[in-house]
Order: C-alpha cells, then structure tokens, then sequence
C-alpha cells in the first residue's frame, strides 16, 4: 500500500435516533464518501427536515471536498435515510449491498407496495457485492457482507485499516444487533461478526449506533481487539450456540424500534418517498399485527 495520508473521519451524532452518519474523505485528493447520512423525521407529526442531514452538506462544503458516494450499510430501521437530499446537494452515487434486493423483497409483502415498485436494487445507483473493490482518491474499499441483523447488512473496509460495520457491532459494553426482523438470523450474525474480528487487531471499526449505560457519553470509535477482548456478547470464547441462545432470548424481550415502520418503507427506496397520489400528497402504511 503506498504511504498516502490516512482517511480523515468525521462522526455526526443524530441524538434522536442515537445514530452516527460519516465524512470520510481522502485529505490529499480531497474526495470523500458519506456514510448513513439520517433524515430527521417527527413521528407525532409526520413532518421531515434536513437540519441533521444539512450539517453534514455544510461540512463538505466547508472543507471544499468532492463527494463521490452516499454509502448505506443496510435498510436502517431506526432513522430515514437522507441519502436523496445529500445526493441533490453534494452529488456522487447511492450505494448499498446486492441483498437489498432480498430486504425488498421481504417489505414489498409486508407494506403491499404499489405493484409499480420493483423488488430489484435499481432504486439505487449502485448494488455492491461481497468483495467488491472500489477507489475514492487515495483510499481503497473493500465491500464485506455482514448478513444476520438483516440479509442485506455490509461493512466498508478503506485500507484494510478501518471497518464501518453499520448495526452488526456496537460498542463492547453495549453488544451486538438484533435479529429478529424478517430475514434476520442469530447464528447467521454471529458468522458475519467473526468475519470482521478476522480483521488485524489494530483496525478501527466505526459503529452506526451507541445506546451507553449510564456513566459515558456516546462514542463511535473500538478497535477489533477491543472487541474481541471486551464485548459483553461476543468476545474471544463465545461459542455461536452461546451467542444465539443470549441473542434470541434478548431479542424476544425487546420491543420494535419506533421509527421502523415509516423507516423500512423509505430506506428500501434508497430514502425516496412513496409516490404521490393524484392530490400531491404522500402517505406511508401502517401494517397492523405484522411485525
């Protein structure tokens, strides 16, 4: 690998969903790539705004880069995707993994989506596969499925020296994702996971979410060996029955995320909404008894 400078990461905090969106940018070449960027979204009332999602256009702007993509690690169900407004905004490509499809797939059922809508990936600009290799300036990436939290989860790799793993892994106190939405898989997460503790121990890995107990504020920053020394779920001796028994008996206790039903049918969509009726208006379902 030549020596060019180390990706510079910002972290945007959306405490409303505890969720954290990244600028990764190349400090060389100046092009950058944004990571989970979150649309804010009012569930009381129904209304949006791109006040969280603004922060990240003006630092870009601010720090004179060249967007190149938007990147999601997967459908999210806890926060609408601001993808669209930071692609009008900024440009660059929409991206997620290939099992979007299967996530597609999965909802169009559950929501009964206009027959219009095509369980295909070509909501988004582009559809990574495992293994998938790709360049931004200076930084390489590498795409790795991580399946289990749903079927369509990946992680990005740059320089095979920091991992952004979207849900599958959170801080060490905190754990590991659930399961238990359609298409999830306990023991199929818990593979996914020793893929990226495969990964050198020195390697960063940045989380999408930190829920802290009390005690510490929110951070988006542990290492592979921090993981495989310290994580309450799955640290180096964990066996997958293990893991699977504690992750399905937490999973059973918890209830749904709040923002799950209107987050899943705009994120499958690459965070566009639903089309307008013959008035102008939008509206998003609300499936009774399905989750």
């Amino acid at each position: 690998m030549s020596q060019a400078a180390k990706p510079h990461v910002e972290a945007f905090l959306d405490s409303d969903s505890e969720t954290f969106s990244y600028v990764v940018c190349d400090p060389t070449s100046k092009k950058a790539v944004i990571i989970d960027p979150v649309l804010d979204f009012d569930y009381k009332s129904g209304r949006t705004s791109t006040e969280g999602a603004q922060r990240l256009v003006d630092y870009v702007r601010a720090h004179e880069l060249e967007l190149e993509w938007v990147l999601e690690t997967h459908a999210h169900a806890d926060h609408l995707s601001a993808a669209p407004y930071i692609k009008d905004a900024l440009g660059g490509k929409i991206a997620i993994g290939e099992h979007i499809r299967d996530v597609q797939k999965l909802f169009k059922e559950v929501f009964d989506l206009e027959k219009e809508f095509l369980p295909n990936g070509a909501q988004f600009d582009q559809l990574f596969s495992d293994g998938d290799t790709f360049s931004v300036g200076s930084m390489e990436f590498r795409v790795l499925h991580t399946p289990g939290h749903t079927p369509a989860d990946v992680a990005y790799i740059i320089n095979e020296q920091m991992a952004f793993v979207g849900d599958t892994l959170f801080m060490p106190d905190v754990g590991t994702a659930r399961c238990d939405f359609p298409g999830g898989s306990a023991a199929t997460l818990y593979q996914s996971i020793k893929k990226l503790l495969a990964l050198p121990a020195a390697t960063d890995i940045y989380i999408c979410h930190d829920y802290p107990p009390a005690g510490r504020s929110h951070e988006c920053r542990t290492t592979v060996a921090d993981q495989r020394a310290h994580s309450k779920h799955v640290h180096d001796g964990v066996s997958e029955a293990e893991f699977v028994t504690m992750r399905e008996q937490r999973d059973a206790s918890l209830a749904m995320p709040r923002l799950i039903l209107p987050s899943i049918q705009v994120n499958i969509r690459a965070g566009e909404m639903p089309p307008a009726d013959a008035q102008g208006k939008v509206y998003l379902k609300l499936p009774i008894n399905q989750l």
